[in-house]
């Protein structure tokens, strides 16, 4: 009878310990925003869907290393690296006298990734990818608003999202006009 009523004043004190919790966060200001009720006021904290980092070329300062799609435990990045330009035939002359030299030619392939495929819909948001890439080629949006009907709408090519964020949308990155300002 006495480790009953033991029980029974532990657990009331439990209630109350409980209950005062409760008191406390039922008085703090309301940290919810009821969207559409009313406006998101932190939207500078918001941390939306990956963005490649570029220029006003519309060319990312990704170097298609792969350690972002190495290092991401989601598995929800792939970058597609571009293929080497075709020589010319006065190329492939000089790069024969080269190998004939036992010289190493100058490799001409570009930096920039061909596509970069992200697949939001199993991203976790973690930022380990921004942390691992050494020219810090990614960043988080600011894009709170981003809504779709099924799944493939979540699925991204960031290298196109960047040439349209900058108003290149039919034109290759490669080709576009040089503004002659370094994309530091």
């Amino acid at each position: 009878m006495i480790k009953e009523a033991l029980n029974t004043v532990s657990d009331l004190w439990s209630l109350m310990v409980g209950l005062r919790v409760t008191k406390d966060y039922f008085r703090a200001p309301q940290v919810t925003v009821r969207y559409p009720w009313k406006a998101v006021s932190n939207i500078a904290t918001y941390k939306g869907h990956l963005e490649l980092v570029g220029g006003k070329t519309g060319k990312p300062k990704c170097i298609s290393c792969g350690m972002c799609a190495l290092a991401c435990p989601s598995n929800c990045l792939t970058v597609v690296k571009r293929k080497p330009p075709k020589p010319t035939p006065e190329e492939e002359q000089a790069l024969a006298e080269a190998k004939a030299k036992g010289e190493k030619p100058k490799d001409k392939t570009p930096k920039d990734p061909e596509k970069f495929i992200y697949d939001f819909t199993l991203c976790s948001l973690c930022g380990t990818c921004m942390e691992n890439c050494p020219v810090g080629a990614l960043d988080f949006t600011g894009s709170a608003y981003l809504a779709g009907y099924s799944r493939e709408d979540f699925h991204f090519d960031l290298v196109q999202l960047l040439k349209n964020q900058a108003g290149l949308e039919g034109m290759d990155a490669s080709a576009a006009p040089e503004t002659g300002q370094s994309e530091a």
